[in-house]
């Protein structure tokens, strides 16, 4: 699925996203297929820090979640990859994992440039609605998550 763009929508606002198609094709394959089959709907953002927001976990913890090819997936870590040739800048959107080739279903957006090491698969940007994801506060749900092909 070569998803460009998709929008998460909150109460408080919608969140546009570039994905990042031909850098991170399985990753945003994954994000798009589950937002389509309506996995992400009524889901909170569970981790709310000053630098970041996370979501994408049914059991609202930060444990759960998985993917479309199974339980977790290989990162997408090349040189050539975002996370190395973009950075962990404001408003970039990736993977969160609990070590490396553990990607499910949860993501994150940084609300803050923050120097992580090279080990989450950085897969899309927010274009429009930073200011939304500067006012999700922990709880606050996503209501459903459309991708543009």
């Amino acid at each position: 699925m070569s998803a460009k763009a998709a929008t998460i929508k909150t109460a408080k606002g919608n969140i546009e996203l570039e994905l990042y198609a031909s850098e991170a094709a399985k990753t945003v394959t994954n994000f798009a297929t589950l937002s389509k089959r309506g996995y992400y709907n009524n889901l909170t953002f569970h981790r709310v820090e000053d630098w970041v927001i996370q979501g994408g976990d049914p059991d609202g913890t930060g444990g759960g979640g998985t993917s479309i090819y199974g339980e977790t997936f290989e990162d997408e870590l090349s040189t050539d990859s975002p996370s190395y040739k973009v950075g962990y800048v404001e408003g970039v959107l990736a993977m969160a994992n609990r070590g490396p080739n553990t990607n499910g279903s949860q993501f994150f957006i940084l609300k803050r440039d923050t120097p992580l090491d090279h080990a989450y698969t950085i897969f899309g940007k927010v274009t429009s609605g930073m200011d939304v994801v500067k006012k999700i506060a922990i709880g606050d749900k996503i209501l459903t998550i459309e991708v543009q092909q």
